[in-house]
Formats: C-alpha cells, structure tokens, sequence
C-alpha cells in the first residue's frame, strides 16, 4: 500500500506548548479531527522523527512531517466575530492593571461576563482582540469569573504562557484572595469551610448545592471586620476551584454574599444605602510567572463595594492586613518525617542538657516531668537527710572495686 504523500513544518514559537490539534486548528483548519486520529494511529504523523499523537504537547522548532491533506480538506474562512469598537477598545485597555510579555491582568468589572453564552452579546473574551498589542497571537483566557464578581482576572499572551498558567490553576498554586461582605456575623472568626459541592438537579448545571456526593471543596475565610451583628467584611481564600464554591458555601453557614439572590435569597440583600450588586471581589491574584519570578497582583473595589465599606464604617486599610499563605494540602511524607525527626533530636539534646546540668541541689525530675520528693527526716530525729555526694546521679549506686582477675 502506498503511502500519502508527506508535508513538513516547523513549530513556531507562538506555538510552544500547545496540543498538535490545536496547531492544525490554528494552520490546517480544514482537516477532521477523525483523520487526524487517523494519522496518528498509523504512525504517519512525527515530531522530530518520534511518533506523536494528536494530544501531544508541541514545542517550538520541532520538526512535524505529516500527510498532505486531501483536497477536500482545504482551510475555511475562519469565523470572525463583532468588530471592535472604539468603546470596547477603550472599555478593555482601561481595566488593565498588569502587562508583560507574557501574560495580562485585568480588573474585571461587575456585570460584565468573562465568556459569551446566551444572550450575552459583551463579555471578555470578545475583546480580547484589543489587547494583542505587539504580541505574537491573540490573547487567551486561562481562568474566569462569574459575570457579578468584579477583580483580577488573568490572560495569558502566548500559548506557552497559556498552558503554563492552566496548569497553575490546575495544580491549585496558583493563590487567590477574595473580598466579600456577607450578611450576619460568623461565630467563629476564622475558620475552613469543608463542604462538597454537586449540580443541582434541575437547574441545567446553573446552580450548584452542598451534596454528600459532591465533590470536595474547601473555602479558608476570616472576618476582617463587622457592623454590628448585621453585616461583615470577610477574606475568602478557595482551596479547591468549584463553580460558585464561595457563594454555596457562604450560604451554606447562613451568611450568604450580599447582593447575591442566586443563593441567599431575599435575605442576601440589606437595607439602606448598601446596593443591591453582588458583594465578592477577587483582590489579589498570586502566580509564578513562566518567564521566572511571579505575578503579584491587588485589583481596587469597584465603586459600589467602596461605597458599601464606607457606608458600614469599614477601613479600607485593614482589608490587607493579616494576609498570608494558605498551605496547599498535607506536607510531603518526606518533609513530614523530616520534620518528626528533627523534633525528637531536639529533644534529646535537651534532655541531655537537663542530665549534665544536674546537682546535688537540683531537682531531677521523672519521665513525665515530675520533681522527685525530697526524703524526709525520720519522726523525732530532728536530723535531716544526709545529702548525696556532688557529681554522683541521682538514683547511682556506688559501685565497688572488682574482684582480681584469677591467674
């Protein structure tokens, strides 16, 4: 059987990183995914002269040799979206708060959805076209947040920034730092929320619900301060990623977001002057950078959060105070044992030094650090005991010479 004829190319470095099917989305649009599967199947597609499939990961100045398409796969012209206008260009440059040759921080608005869906004409990633700047390729979304949450959200520039990034948040390194007013006060001041979190039936995947099978989540929170016994200032931080995770589980304790009726229902929302907007804000976005280093990034309020803060009589400076790492799940067994070993050696040492630094006047103590009773003079004596000899351990007998050896 003869073989189809062979085509070459050379990875570029816009394309480091990325899966081979995605490099023919993006250069041989028009081949199916199920010739691909095909070729790589019967060996006819190579990366450098080994064998790839269609999942590998690519990198830049590999050799890809790969069948020529047949003429019935020709590229189609790709599907191009709304033009930009000079207000979304405007709307998206201005919410840019970081920007290097890897990767962008925006600090997303409330109300304005990261990805399209139904009906949702503005969002996100339709304008992401008016922050490719000199970058080699499109900008691309590596995370997201819910339409009504405001704050930073990443966006990586190239496709090796993008899949080092998906792996951060993937592996959970990456750290994030939420901000949120919720109505009530929680009893405890800081604590870990462990609920697992499942669909909820009927809801078409829109609503999420605490599930004795659902899967793990778990939220760390700490109240930074309150009004009274009607609303508090917390500091979310998500160990694990679920949709709406923060939301489910604060109202789960009974202290839901404010603004939030999605969950907390009519008693998610205050009175007064607080608006009726969601309260959760991500303010600080933790992450290695792929280039060294890290991204370390606080993202401001948006207005109606400020003035709810304001209202309540919260200090804007005490929202960062306090802040620190959250460990990311049990030490590694060597690190533990590590340390288990290091602690018993410490302790022998002092022991040791408790032995050494021992007198007759002293007070040797036992194994469950008990001091040892004083010996007691004899009833009617009137003489005290007699003191054992300096240098000699408590409790030593003295020993006598031994016997000569026989000849």
């Amino acid at each position: 059987m003869s073989r189809t004829e062979q085509d070459k190319a050379t990875i570029a470095e816009e394309d480091d990183g990325i899966r081979l099917d995605r490099w023919f989305k993006r250069h041989r649009e028009g081949t199916p995914h199920a010739l691909l599967a095909r070729w790589a199947r019967s060996g006819q597609l190579t990366l450098d002269g080994k064998r790839a499939d269609v999942s590998d990961r690519i990198a830049a100045g590999q050799t890809l040799v790969m069948p020529t398409p047949p003429v019935e796969t020709v590229a189609r012209p790709a599907r191009k979206g709304r033009p930009l206008t000079d207000a979304d260009v405007e709307l998206a440059t201005g919410m840019m708060i970081h920007r290097d040759a890897s990767a962008i921080v925006l600090n997303k608005l409330p109300g304005l959805a990261t990805q399209g869906g139904t009906k949702t004409e503005q969002h996100v990633d339709g304008l992401l076209d008016a922050l490719k700047f000199d970058g080699p390729v499109r900008p691309k979304l590596v995370h997201r947040l819910d339409k009504d949450t405001s704050g930073a959200l990443l966006i990586a520039r190239t496709p090796k920034a993008a899949a080092y990034f998906a792996k951060s948040f993937s592996n959970r390194s990456a750290r994030k730092t939420y901000w949120a007013l919720i109505v009530g006060v929680p009893d405890i001041q800081q604590g870990e929320i462990d609920l697992p979190l499942a669909k909820q039936p009927g809801s078409g995947g829109e609503k999420m619900h605490v599930h004795d099978d659902g899967l793990a989540s778990k939220t760390r929170y700490r109240v930074i301060e309150r009004a009274g016994n009607s609303a508090a200032w917390v500091e979310l931080q998500p160990l694990t990623g679920r949709t709406h995770q923060l939301r489910v589980h604060m109202a789960a304790i009974g202290h839901p977001i404010v603004g939030d009726g999605k969950y907390g229902g009519k008693g998610a929302f205050l009175t007064g002057t607080i608006s009726r907007k969601m309260h959760l804000h991500s303010r600080r976005l933790r992450i290695d950078h792929p280039d060294g280093g890290a991204i370390d990034i606080s993202a401001d309020v948006p207005e109606h959060f400020a003035a709810s803060l304001d209202a309540l009589g919260f200090d804007l400076l005490l929202g960062d105070v306090g802040v620190d790492d959250v460990a990311k799940g049990p030490p590694p067994k060597a690190a533990a044992k590590a340390a288990a070993k290091a602690h018993s050696k410490q302790i022998r040492k002092a022991r040791r030094g408790e032995r050494r630094g021992r007198t007759a006047d002293s007070k040797p103590t036992d194994f469950v650090g008990k001091p040892k009773p004083k010996p007691k003079a004899k009833a009617g004596s009137g003489k005290a005991a007699p003191a054992k000899p300096a240098g000699r351990k408590p409790g030593a007998q003295k020993r006598s010479a031994p016997p000569p050896k026989a000849r």
